[in-house]
């Protein structure tokens, strides 16, 4: 691929299975390896153990880094918390988004929680990409529809239930797909796409926890011609994002 690419679901930080890794220096030599420009990274730690700690610790790794853009990691089970420090950090112009992990937050996708937490997003302009898995991609759409304003990215696009992504985003027009999965079906993404068609579509790793290799190698795969390219690749992440 010759063109510029914007890596919209990727974390920075050492994950608890391995701790050797997780500098920024990590993702930007991964990063060069595959000719990502931009990723937009959520902190492992506000993952996975808490957020209150992990977003700060985030905005100082990625402080000075201008390819690493920051996603501010939102748990719907400690919303006031979170508004209380989005409104500090938001100012620093280190976050252009938001994260929520169904799992780790405990929060499906079609609960009141979820819906009180897009629309927090929704109120600061905030794009969201939310951890998609299996039939909650649907559930996800509804909660979309549901609150005014609000952009949301699904995280893997459901995972193993893929299928599902044309039906999930006829629901809404305001729902946009990230396919980075890792275990990858054949087709998948041109299955998804000539279905779905390249303008809802971005591209994301979910490095660093899997290489940037697997998605590459997926879209690559799906003999993108040069305007299915550039929308998925850059264009429509520019535009969410404001890049």
């Amino acid at each position: 691929m010759t063109t510029r690419i914007i890596d919209v679901h990727a974390h920075l930080g050492p994950w608890f299975f391995g701790p050797d890794r997780g500098s920024t220096a990590d993702n930007l030599r991964s990063m060069d390896a595959h000719d990502i420009d931009i990723q937009l990274v959520s902190g492992v730690e506000a993952v996975t153990y808490d957020a209150v700690s992990g977003n700060p610790a985030l905005a100082a790794a990625i402080t000075g880094q201008d390819r690493l853009r920051g996603m501010f990691v939102v748990d719907p089970r400690f919303l006031g918390e979170g508004e209380t420090q989005l409104d500090e950090l938001l100012p620093s112009g280190l976050f252009l988004g938001a994260k929520i992990h169904t799992d780790y937050a405990a929060t499906p996708a079609g609960s009141p929680q979820m819906a009180d937490a897009l629309r927090l997003c929704a109120e600061r302009k905030l794009p969201v990409l939310v951890h998609s898995w299996g039939t909650q991609l649907l559930d996800l759409a509804e909660t979309v529809a549901q609150v005014d304003d609000v952009q949301v990215i699904a995280g893997h696009m459901g995972g193993p239930a893929w299928r599902l992504a044309p039906e999930a985003i006829r629901r809404t027009d305001r729902l946009w797909l990230e396919p980075g999965y890792s275990q990858p079906e054949a087709d998948r993404i041109r299955w998804v796409l000539d279905r779905a068609g390249p303008e809802r579509i971005l591209f994301g790793t979910d490095s660093t926890l899997i290489d940037p290799a697997l998605a590459v190698g997926a879209f690559r795969a799906a003999g993108l011609d040069e305007h299915e390219e550039h929308l998925i690749m850059h264009r429509n992440a520019e535009r969410l994002f404001g890049l």
